[in-house]
Parts: structure tokens; C-alpha cells; sequence
């Protein structure tokens, strides 16, 4: 699942894709490199990023989704809009996107995500997230470290909570993907503990996303310190492959090519979910 943030201050990629052409060519990469799915958004989620009108998200998102669906290329590509916002899901599905990666978990804009979920047939991607990233820190930058019991086990309790509310909106279970949030409201071990139990996520019989991508947690992991994005791959490549084995099977990413290599390394046969 190919990153493409079309945002001017996302952590990894900002200002990377600053026109409809310049996403659109870096797409048609990521797809030559082995994505099977493009994640298109316009508000960047780091930690401390300031919130983005639905009106701007949808002028950055909805063009470069309509320039991906005239492109005969992509016609076998599924798309999903990272964005917590119906109105903003709305006009991308209408664009030509076929889910919604909502990172909030129903917290921003439920009500209204609800009903547009329930309205249309659209897939869509439940992520855990503890507080929305304005009041959030970087993984390894904790003042105060978020306290939980058992993370896993609350996670896992919060993802259910989200299912049963789609479920009460007649969401098939069928649309959905869960995603335990990693980076979002976590300290790096407790990162490590929702990776290290993934099975755990997974036995709610749905599929897991991982995403990891050049997080700062993986650079406390693989290099012992503070660290640029740049820096990550390894280490990224490393933990996708551990979040593989204990249950991860999409990936969202920034870099496609090495993925999609290691993912033939790393792949075991099994079920898909």
C-alpha cells in the first residue's frame, strides 16, 4: 500500500508530490515497484500537525484521484483516502477512491462516517489511536508516556468497540481492515508489544495493517538514537518483517520497491487473513 501524501508537512514525504502530476507520475512508480493499492491524503497526521479544513483536504486529494482514474494504467488499482473527515471520504469515493483509511477510528467524525460507510459499499480502515496527533508526541519524545494496562489488550478492546459500531450501522465485516495504530499514542516498546502480538489483533478475523514506515520508533530500534526518516529503511524493513510473520498482511509504505522484495522473502504460506 503506497503512501502518497499530498501535503506541504507530512514527517516522511512533505511537499514530495506538490502537483497532480508530480503524485501522478510518483504513482505510477510505486505501482511498477509492486503496490497494489495507493493511499492518497491531504492532512498530514504527525505528531503536533495542525489540522486541515475538509475543504483544502479535498482540492489537495480529490484531483490527484481523478487524474489516477483517467489513467488506464492504474484501472486495476484500488485507491483509499487517508482522512478522518466524511465530507472529505465523500467527495474522494465520488473522485473514484474505493476506501477510506480513517486513523481516528470513528473519534473525529463518526456520526457523519457512519452514515457515509453506511451508504455505500466502500472498504474501510479502523485504526486505534489514543489522542489526535496536535496533542500527540513522537514515539521516542514522551514527556509523559501514555499509560496503559496492557496495550495490546486495550487496543484490541477498542478495535472491537469500533466493529460493533460499524456493525450497528450494517458495515459488513467484510469491508473492514484493523489497524492497532503503531506510532499513534504509543511509547517505542509499546510499539514493539502490539508488533510482538499481532496474532492477537488478527484472531478478530479481520485483516491487519501495518503501519510502521520510517516511523522515529524504528530508528530507536535499529540505530539506538534520534534519527532522520531518511535514515529508517532498514530498520523499517526489518520490524514490516517481523509484523509479517506475526500477522500483519497490508502494509502501508513509503518504499515500494524494498517491500515488495522483502515481502517474497518473508511471505509464508498461509490464509491471507
Amino acid at each position: 500500500m503506497a503512501i502518497v501524501n499530498v501535503t506541504p508537512d507530512s514527517f516522511s514525504d512533505g511537499g514530495r508530490f506538490a502537483s497532480v502530476e508530480a503524485a501522478v507520475d510518483a504513482c505510477v512508480g510505486f505501482v511498477a515497484s509492486g503496490a497494489a493499492m495507493l493511499d492518497i491524503g491531504g492532512e498530514s497526521t504527525r505528531p503536533g500537525a495542525e489540522r486541515v479544513a475538509p475543504v483544502e483536504q479535498v482540492e489537495r486529494v480529490v484531483p490527484v484521484i481523478e487524474a489516477i482514474r483517467r489513467d488506464a494504467r492504474f484501472d486495476s488499482i484500488p485507491i483509499s483516502v487517508d482522512t478522518t473527515m466524511a465530507s472529505v471520504a465523500q467527495a474522494a469515493l465520488r473522485a473514484g477512491a474505493d476506501a477510506v483509511n480513517d486513523v481516528s477510528g470513528l473519534a473525529d467524525d463518526g456520526p457523519a462516517m457512519l452514515d457515509l460507510l453506511a451508504s455505500s459499499d466502500c472498504g474501510y480502515i479502523l485504526m486505534h489511536r489514543l489522542r489526535p496527533p496536535s496533542a500527540d508526541s513522537y514515539s521516542d519524545r514522551y514527556a509523559d508516556a501514555p499509560r496503559y494496562s496492557d496495550v495490546v489488550r486495550e487496543v484490541r478492546a477498542a478495535l472491537m468497540a469500533g466493529l460493533e459500531r460499524l456493525d450497528l450501522h450494517g458495515v459488513a465485516r467484510e469491508r473492514v481492515v484493523l489497524d492497532p495504530g503503531l506510532g499513534f499514542g504509543k511509547t517505542v516498546e509499546q510499539n514493539l508489544e502490539l508488533i510482538r502480538r499481532s496474532d492477537e489483533i488478527r484472531r478478530l478475523g479481520l485483516p491487519v495493517l501495518s503501519g510502521l514506515s520510517r516511523k522515529s520508533f524504528v530508528g530507536r530500534v535499529a540505530l539506538g538514537r534520534d534519527s532522520d526518516p531518511a535514515e529508517r529503511l532498514p530498520g523499517t524493513l526489518e520490524l514490516s518483517a517481523e509484523h509479517v510473520r506475526t500477522g500483519a498482511t497490508l502494509l502501508r509504505v513509503h518504499d515500494v520497491g524494498e517491500h515488495a522484495n522483502l515481502l517474497r522473502e518473508v511471505w509464508v504460506d498461509r490464509k491471507p487473513w
